[in-house]
């Protein structure tokens, strides 16, 4: 592989599949591909804030212990389909009635309607100890001042605009990761400078747009991290129907964000002299998912996909060694090199 002069990470949303987003960064990590840049959105923020806002050998250990991945086989071969359906299954019902220890406190569906602050912050649960736990884990005058560039991406809960949160033009704290994680109704919108944001996955679950929009004098190797695939098997049930509406409105943000800026770098004279090779993994074989798979956040499930991201990351960079595309001038997209 060519070394570019610039690597930027995007690290897309999806709760609790963002344990895959950690496996990829342990793979970049043990081949010596530390990011200039890291892009995130909703949980893609939070990895990315510990990430950023960590020593260079010190952020594996800090993902693990916001993750507790633990020890359990990756592999669920063994364990007969209809068993691993319902322990995912029963995990998930789990944190939907109890929340998630240091991540979200559960409200209920009238917790909106208790106390001043509740009513200000209608939501499902209370992500407050999610502030906490990065407080604990990342040291902000790190990420703002020493890491790498960081940005969180959000959307203005009243003008829908779009709001970049970036360590080169403001103070990140973590506030600005629960907003760009706020989904509606699940987590309750955050002040930042008195707006109300809510999560970037609601007009970009992947965030590309701040980095192929900047004119750069130095090639970029751009490595997106999606968790919701575009293609899936046909559902068979009422819940995987639904489930699979929702992957669709995600994922086909991130297909129309690539082919507009596939259309904007070959006829916009602004990008000419713009080099970005767009490498894209997807934690695609979610075969072994359940419906509510964005809340089960079992020591299992995480270390699943903690391997799986570890695997083909480690693939993507064996097939981008000697790849001669890296360097070009225009936008090279790359596709799914773990495939």
């Amino acid at each position: 592989m060519v070394t570019p002069h610039r690597i930027a990470l995007v690290l897309g949303g999806g709760n609790a599949l963002g344990s895959y987003q950690a496996g990829v960064y342990q793979a970049l990590h043990e081949r010596g591909v530390e990011p200039d840049w890291v892009i995130g959105t909703s949980v893609g923020a939070v990895n990315g804030a510990l990430i950023a806002g960590n020593a260079v050998q010190d952020r594996v250990a800090q993902l693990s212990a916001f993750w507790q991945p633990g020890k359990e086989q990756a592999s669920v071969d063994w364990w007969p389909s209809s068993n691993e359906t319902v322990r995912r299954t029963s995990a998930a019902i789990t944190t939907i009635v109890s929340g998630r220890s240091g991540l979200f406190n559960a409200l209920g569906p009238l917790g909106s309607w208790w106390g001043s602050d509740a009513e200000a912050m209608p939501s499902l649960y209370d992500s407050r100890p999610l502030a906490a736990t990065l407080e604990r884990l990342a040291n902000f005058d790190r990420l703002n001042a020493e890491g790498p560039r960081f940005t969180a991406c959000a959307v203005d809960l009243e003008s829908g605009a779009e709001r970049m949160f970036d360590s080169e033009r403001e103070r990140i704290t973590p506030d600005h990761i629960r907003a760009s994680a706020a989904l509606l109704p699940t987590f309750p919108p955050i002040a930042i400078n008195g707006r109300l944001m809510v999560d970037g996955g609601l007009s970009a679950n992947l965030p590309l747009d701040p980095v192929l929009e900047e004119i750069c004098a130095v090639p970029t190797l751009c490595i997106a991290v999606d968790l919701v695939p575009l293609a899936a098997a046909k559902p068979s049930t009422l819940g995987e129907a639904a489930g699979r509406a929702q992957e669709l409105i995600f994922a086909a943000q991130s297909r129309r964000t690539i082919d507009r800026w596939i259309n904007a770098y070959a006829y916009d004279p602004r990008f000419a002299s713009n080099s970005i090779t767009l490498v894209r993994l997807t934690y695609a074989d979610q075969i072994h998912e359940v419906v509510a798979k964005g809340m089960d956040f079992s020591p299992e499930s995480v270390r699943y996909r903690w391997v799986a991201g570890h695997r083909e990351a480690t693939i993507m960079l064996n097939r981008l060694h000697g790849n001669d595309n890296i360097g070009q001038a225009g936008l090279t997209v790359s596709g799914d090199l773990s495939a």
